[in-house]
């Protein structure tokens, strides 16, 4: 056997080992989803927030969002609503400020992104006539839970600085590929942020529906401007010691693309940043994880790596396909040749299983069952989006996803009361 053929067995088994290793975690960790400590009273109301909204163009979208806030069960007196109009040519700073809004308009900065404009507001807001005691994110497209602020001011007065919401649609039913999406969030709220929040393990930050202790702002200060600046800042949270907590009851709906090419170019633009800050804290994490003892950085560190991990798991499958259809001698067959075939299969059937269980467990709408098989194409357009992600993490342009759904939040009442 040639040295180039030896070399290719080796990386084929290293493959194949770390795709069963991934695997069997996740698995594992999944398994602490089915519960879900539910609380059947709140702390009463103290903590004041300052909600800020970026938003570019949207000014479709921006007054059901605002009218919403307002009717929040928190009083109105601890929290304030803030608009980031920025570099819009349309009438989003028009909008917000007759919804009731309190509006900064962002026009002459030439970095352009959702992380430069937090980093440019969080600014402006040192020198507004009100302090707060938090910061909560949330996008233009969102509504929200309406006790969405009782469980953050809790979560805080628990000692909680990072907190995140359950991160929810408010179009799931639109085309099959909003659906895809829903499902792919709806499975992994239950089966990745919940399981690891009842193991004092980090939640991965999403974006909207996060929740910031000020005095953590003002120590950490904002320097996330990545394209994936959730991650940015959540990674660099674990490395200084800090967990973000998940909080299931606390929901935020956002708009889910409705075609494929939409969605592919958002998520392009979500995995660039992702590679950006896998090569600046993946390691890092690791190495810490691994000299401390601590199981949430490595588990952070699994996430940032998690990308690339995807990619394994796909060259491990193409892998078991082509040794079953042509038979390969040596090391290239040796793992999942050890691996009896009705493993294999009932570990797939129990992928499923789990997505019906997550679904079951929050509540979700029945309708969303028949999507189930769409799911699997909808993953494989994961693969060119992280390989083009991969070979073009440099390039840090920001794309505008456009949003056109203004729907009402009494539109999700009836469901919202269904599942909190």
């Amino acid at each position: 056997m040639s040295v180039w053929l030896t070399l290719v067995d080796v990386f084929c088994i290293v493959i194949q080992i770390a795709a069963i290793g991934i695997g069997i975690y996740q698995l594992v960790i999944s398994l602490f989803s089915l519960k879900l400590r539910k609380q059947k009273s709140y702390r009463t109301p103290e903590k004041s927030f300052a909600i800020v909204i970026p938003a570019h163009n949207e000014a479709k979208v921006l007054s059901p969002l605002i009218a919403n806030l307002k009717d929040l069960d928190y009083p109105r007196n601890l929290y304030d609503i803030f608009v980031i109009a920025d570099h819009c040519d349309d009438h989003t700073a028009d909008v917000a400020q007759q919804a009731g809004a309190i509006v900064y308009e962002r026009q002459t900065a030439q970095q352009r992104g959702k992380g430069y404009a937090i980093a440019w507001v969080l600014e402006q807001l040192k020198h507004h006539t009100r302090t707060y005691d938090a910061i909560v994110f949330f996008d233009a497209d969102n509504l929200v839970s309406r006790n969405f602020l009782t469980v953050m001011n809790d979560k805080l007065l628990q000692g909680k600085q990072v907190i995140q919401g359950y991160l929810d649609s408010k179009n799931p039913f639109d085309s099959w590929v909003s659906v895809s999406m829903a499902l792919s969030y709806w499975y992994t709220n239950r089966m990745w942020q919940l399981a690891r929040k009842n193991l004092g393990l980090p939640c991965a930050l999403g974006g909207t529906g996060l929740c910031i202790d000020q005095n953590l702002l003002q120590r950490l200060g904002w320097d996330a401007t990545t394209l994936a600046e959730d991650t940015e800042f959540g990674a660099k949270c674990v490395t200084m010691g800090i967990i973000p907590e998940w909080a299931h009851e606390a929901r935020v709906y956002d708009e889910k693309p409705l075609t494929l090419v939409a969605s592919m170019r958002q998520r392009l633009r979500w995995m660039r940043g992702h590679f950006r800050c896998s090569e600046r804290y993946t390691l890092p994490l690791f190495i810490q994880g691994v000299r401390e003892r601590n199981l949430a950085k490595l588990d952070a560190a699994l996430y940032l790596f998690q990308p690339t991990s995807f990619l394994i798991i796909f060259v491990a499958a193409l892998m078991l396909l082509f040794q079953a259809h042509n038979g390969i001698n040596g090391w290239v067959g040796t793992v999942f040749s050890l691996i009896p075939p009705w493993i294999i299969w009932s570990l797939n059937i129990l992928v499923i299983l789990q997505m019906i269980v997550a679904l079951a467990l929050d509540g979700v709408s029945a309708n969303a069952l028949l999507a189930i098989p769409l799911f699997p194409i909808f993953t494989l357009t994961w693969i060119p989006v992280i390989v083009t992600a991969l070979f073009t993490r440099k390039n840090s342009t920001w794309n505008h996803t456009i949003h056109t759904r203004a729907i009402q939040h009494h539109e999700l009442k009836s469901a919202e009361a269904k599942r909190i």
